[in-house]
């Protein structure tokens, strides 16, 4: 049950959109389903409507005007309460204790105060109610409204348990403002899929992501093609910043301009200053961190920030407040991924970030903020350019994305575990983007090291597969299909120990990185952390170049310390991956 309340001052003018057909004719049989003192006039039963209006509002009306100057500019509260799609069908009278129970708990109008706000509660459809009040009361004083939307939210949760309706998750004041009804109608008017506020805000969410400072992020929101007005002082600082669409006009021509706050909180200029002056890390000039010099700009910024999002991953799993910063971070890879990805996993990348964006604001604060690793990875993500769906590019995506899917779960985890419901959700909602997006990612690289592991000989397959029984004894080989399912997990052990690895030691330091319990297929997940540990091409039609020999064991050995720093101290419980 979604309340949404707003400030006005024309009770006419309100009660004629109420009673009339609406602006899609959506509107049935209006009528009151409650009101102040159950004797209200009901224009949608009477036989002269108009006259029957007009009496209705001077009822409501009645002490605005005896408080004269007294009385509130914007008089007129209006709170709309919708039921969730699939909820029962609500009776009259069930809505019109829906409506006593807000305005009570609004303190419009309290039970048993004789003093309260006149109200009325108008129907005109099955799924919602109207709740109209004139803010006077009957001593002629304004009404106490403090927090009015909160304590609206809070009565409808205990509503819906109350009723048996589905249980919406509780706000916490930290969400970016829904568009208006005008807006969504004028975005159906002129033909487009989303308002101009909702592709306001994800292409500024995608001007900041990696950004180095605040002239670059001017320069992308122009080059992303929008209009720009910046807010200057007397002293040429710049105080604020408005955006438009272009062609975005109002009825007198003008642009649309909306600030940034307004398209969401985390998007003023002084709270994107706060994320600039974190800053960016220098970038390293040599590979060897990340993978092979001759592999494209794309598939090695994939390949890093993977690396990059691991750690996150263990900070957001340690249960520390600090860790909120990881998530605006982690908010901005997605937004870095999601403009640079292939087209075939572009769409279902931008939802997991649009998602995600939800789970990036709360009311925890991180003293300690440094999210410069992950926006050095997000502003690498972006600087080199879009990646391809095939070959090493599609491979690291891939193995990108399938570490982004854990992160976000433990996103939802961090965010459950200090009751942040719709953070929580989001998280889990931009997991499941995320996932479709890696089947979509991995389909190929997958069914070719399937059927390189298939194609092994018989006495490495074994011994490949006598490794994977010993150190993940829930994957028994000899369970039916067993084979079948780390045919993937052996080829890249294979391939790891033909690069001069040691193919258990290297398995068991993959699995101690972090938990696996939530991944939808673990050997699918251990396949991209080998890979990406042993600089094995993504893309497993790449062959892998063996190091000479003198570097074998150094390789090795400092890949396993580099990723020890962030490893739990044992390795966790091996759950078996859910089909």
């Amino acid at each position: 049950m979604v309340p949404d309340i707003g400030r006005g001052s024309r009770t006419h003018g309100l009660l004629v959109y109420l009673y009339g057909p609406g602006r899609r004719e959506e509107h049935t049989d209006a009528h009151l389903v409650g009101s102040w003192d159950g004797f209200a006039p009901d224009p949608g039963r009477d036989t002269d409507p108009h006259v029957t209006l007009a009496r209705l509002t001077a009822a409501l009306d009645l002490r605005v005007k005896q408080a004269g100057d007294r009385a509130p500019a914007k008089h007129v509260w209006h709170c709309s309460v919708r039921t969730a799609p699939g909820d029962r069908r609500l009776s009259d009278e069930e809505w019109n204790a829906v409506a006593q129970r807000i305005v009570h708990a609004t303190g419009i109008a309290p039970d048993g105060d004789p003093d309260g706000c006149r109200w009325i509660a108008v129907r005109h459809a099955e799924d919602h109610i109207h709740i109209v009040a004139t803010l006077v009361r009957g001593d002629l004083r304004n009404p106490r409204l403090n927090y009015d939307f909160n304590k609206a939210q809070a009565v409808c949760r205990r509503i819906e348990e109350e009723m048996g309706l589905r249980r919406l998750n509780a706000g916490d004041g930290t969400a970016a403002k829904n568009p208006t009804s005008a807006e969504k109608f004028k975005a159906e008017r002129t033909g487009r899929p989303e308002t101009s506020r909702e592709t306001l805000r994800e292409a500024v969410r995608q001007a900041v992501a990696g950004a180095d400072d605040e002239k670059e992020f001017f320069a992308r929101l122009r080059e992303a093609g929008l209009r720009v007005k910046v807010r200057h002082a007397p002293s040429g600082d710049a105080l604020g910043y408005n955006v438009a669409l272009p062609g975005d006009r109002n009825r007198h021509g003008e642009p649309v301009w909306y600030p940034g706050s307004k398209l969401a909180p985390d998007l003023s200029l002084p709270k994107i200053r706060l994320r600039l002056a974190d800053g960016t890390a220098e970038r390293a000039t040599s590979s060897a961190a990340d993978g092979r010099a001759d592999w494209s700009p794309p598939a090695r910024e994939r390949r890093s920030a993977t690396r990059i999002a691991e750690r996150g991953a263990v900070l957001l799993d340690g249960d520390d407040d600090e860790a909120a910063a990881q998530l605006v971070g982690i908010g901005e890879l997605l937004d870095a991924v999601a403009q640079t990805s292939p087209a075939a996993t572009r769409a279902e990348l931008a939802a997991a970030a649009r998602a995600f964006e939800r789970a990036t604001r709360s009311h925890i604060r991180a003293e300690r903020a440094d999210t410069r690793a992950l926006r050095t990875a997000a502003r690498g993500i972006v600087q080199a350019g879009g990646a391809l769906g095939r070959g090493e590019d599609g491979g690291t995506t891939a193995m990108l994305v399938s570490t982004l899917v854990l992160v976000t779960l433990a996103a939802a985890r961090w965010h459950s575990a200090r009751g942040h419901a719709q953070q929580a959700h989001a998280s889990r909602q931009a997991a499941e983007y995320l996932r479709t997006a890696y089947r979509q990612a991995a389909a190929t690289p997958m069914r070719v090291l399937h059927d390189q592991g298939r194609a092994l000989p018989e006495s490495i397959r074994r011994k490949h597969e006598a490794t994977i029984r010993t150190v993940l004894p829930e994957q028994d080989a000899r369970t039916e299909g067993a084979s079948t399912k780390t045919d993937a997990l052996a080829a890249t052990l294979a391939q790891a120990e033909e690069a001069g690895h040691d193919p258990m030691a290297l398995l068991q330091q993959t699995i101690a990185m972090r938990e696996l319990d939530t991944a939808e297929n673990v050997n699918d997940v251990l396949v991209w952390r080998l890979r990406r540990l042993a600089h094995l091409p993504a893309h497993p039609g790449e062959a892998p170049r063996r190091p000479p020999a003198s570097s074998r064991t150094a390789k090795t050995s400092a890949n396993l310390t580099s990723e020890r720093k962030t490893a739990p101290p044992a390795a966790p419980r091996i759950r078996p991956p859910r089909r």
